[in-house]
């Protein structure tokens, strides 16, 4: 049994020293893809499926407008510059709603989503919430504010095959990510809960909703340059 013990002691001393090792790579170095992009290149390979690639362009955060940075804070994370990564107040919201059956609401903080965007596949699994949260800790102690944003804006999935706010600019209102308006970006943030089936170029009453409420308390949100 010493050995078995052994074993599990060096998996788990290579993991968090791996983990920590990724964090502290992507302090100082720009990630040239996700782990979820290979993962659904896989996952279609796997499957013979026709692939659609991801496009993907880096841009710095100076390079970002500011309304789009104001819209998802104030649409995905108001607390983001408060908390260390978890967000204990939404958390207990959404347990309370779940315990009234007020149905599912979200407590993903953007640190959170950056963990998950980068460098996790996007299976639904307990084992990847666990991954996620344990990630989140260590992107906290490595990462400033200004960084995790600025991968955020750049990993996080836009829906129609673009990752990151460059690529959503130019397919949704064919700009730079720099150029993006108040509105527009407002637009954006208002999809992201369902990038996939909501869209920013044709959108409907429910996403026009969320679009007026994120416009109208954007003014009250950090920018981080």
């Amino acid at each position: 049994m010493t050995w078995i013990k052994r074993v599990i002691a060096g998996l788990v001393i290579f993991v968090v020293a791996a983990t920590f090792l990724q964090v502290v790579v992507f302090k100082f170095f720009n990630p040239p893809f996700t782990v979820n992009m290979v993962y659904e290149k896989a996952v279609a390979a796997h499957k013979k499926m026709v692939f659609k690639p991801r496009s993907y362009e880096w841009k710095d955060i100076a390079q970002i407008s500011v309304y789009l940075q104001q819209a998802v804070l104030a649409s995905e994370d108001q607390r983001f510059m408060r908390h260390h990564g978890f967000d204990f107040r939404e958390i207990k919201l959404a347990l309370l709603d779940i315990i009234n059956h007020k149905g599912f609401r979200g407590a993903s903080t953007i640190t959170m989503q950056t963990a998950r965007s980068l460098f996790l596949p996007s299976s639904r699994t307990f084992a990847r919430k666990i991954a996620e949260a344990w990630y989140t800790v260590i992107i906290e102690l490595i990462w400033d504010k200004k960084r995790i944003m600025e991968m955020y804006l750049n990993t996080v999935d836009w829906g129609r095959a673009n990752v990151g706010a460059q690529a959503a600019a130019r397919a949704y209102f064919s700009c730079d990510a720099n150029a993006l308006t108040a509105q527009q970006a407002a637009l954006l943030a208002a999809i992201l809960p369902s990038p996939h089936k909501w869209s920013a170029v044709t959108p409907g009453p429910h996403v026009l909703q969320r679009q007026r409420r994120i416009l109208g308390q954007m003014q009250n949100m950090p920018v981080l340059q």
